[in-house]
């Protein structure tokens, strides 16, 4: 007689799922790498490989933000703005853009994957505009607006757009044909297709755009500012190159990478919220 014996074969290590670290264990790695990073950084400081007008040591940078962040010698932080004042002006430019951004992105998406006329007309602007950037027409929009907030908003507006205009339109392409069939089977008008059905199926693209925009437009805020920025961390970090204070220089890139940081783990958060079922097949 017989026996049938059952083979078991190790799936390839590309179909195998990510396997992640603890969360709590990601956290120790990430702190002592950060650590290691700092102990590099002070190494060399200590040792003048270059010189400390170039590569000021983590204690300069960390005077320059206890300065930054107080009154000292009659002079109010930076540039007579506290550091968190610089960074609220900074985000609050992002956030007006974005919510604009937002705003005309979404809609203009779906109405140019539903319109195929508005493709074919729309579709090399915004791929156009998506390749540019900011500075280019930066000192275009200064001509037009002056150097206050409007080059500014526009600025990191034009930078936002494409990516949630170009995730929206794929989002609602991808739909599957047999939501949109059984819906209009039911008797929905396009305004009920398009907020019941279209809408909800292709938010998770939605929100990835939206996070690449805002992405790019937290990217964009330096060169927004590098006119007329102050307040503004892109204002002063512009302001201290001038000046050769690179301790400030660098003190404003932690700031606004430990910010962008925050501000990609509240928007991976939102999306994980409102889209439980991506990634479920």
């Amino acid at each position: 007689m017989e026996t049938m014996s059952v083979h078991t074969t190790t799936p390839p290590i590309t179909q195998r799922p990510a396997r992640r670290l603890p969360v709590r264990r990601r956290h120790v790695v990430g702190a002592v790498g950060l650590l290691v990073l700092l102990g590099i950084w002070e190494l060399i400081a200590r040792l003048q490989i270059w010189d400390p007008v170039f590569v000021p040591s983590p204690g300069a940078v960390w005077g320059k933000f206890i300065l930054a962040s107080s009154v000292h010698d009659g002079v109010t932080g930076y540039g007579g703005y506290y550091l968190w004042e610089h960074l609220w002006v900074s985000l609050r430019r992002i956030l007006v853009s974005s919510t604009i951004a937002i705003a005309i992105g979404i809609p203009l998406g779906i109405a140019i994957a539903l319109i195929p006329f508005l493709r074919e007309a729309l579709g090399p602007a915004i791929t156009f505009l998506r390749q540019l950037p900011p500075l280019a027409y930066f000192s275009l929009l200064i001509i037009w607006f002056g150097i206050d907030e409007t080059p500014k908003l526009v600025l990191l507006v034009i930078a936002a757009m494409p990516p949630i205009i170009v995730s929206t339109t794929a989002g609602i392409e991808a739909v599957n044909r047999d939501f949109i069939n059984g819906a209009r089977s039911l008797g929905a008008g396009n305004l009920a297709l398009v907020r019941y059905v279209l809408l909800p199926a292709s938010l998770p693209d939605v929100f990835t755009g939206i996070r690449l925009g805002i992405g790019v437009a937290y990217t964009s805020v330096v060169a927004a500012e590098t006119v007329n920025g102050v307040p503004g961390v892109g204002g002063m970090i512009r302001d201290a190159q001038r000046y050769n204070q690179t301790d400030v220089v660098i003190l404003g890139i932690i700031v606004l990478g430990l910010t962008g940081l925050c501000l990609e783990a509240l928007l991976t958060w939102l999306q994980r919220r409102m889209t439980p079922w991506r990634g479920i097949a």
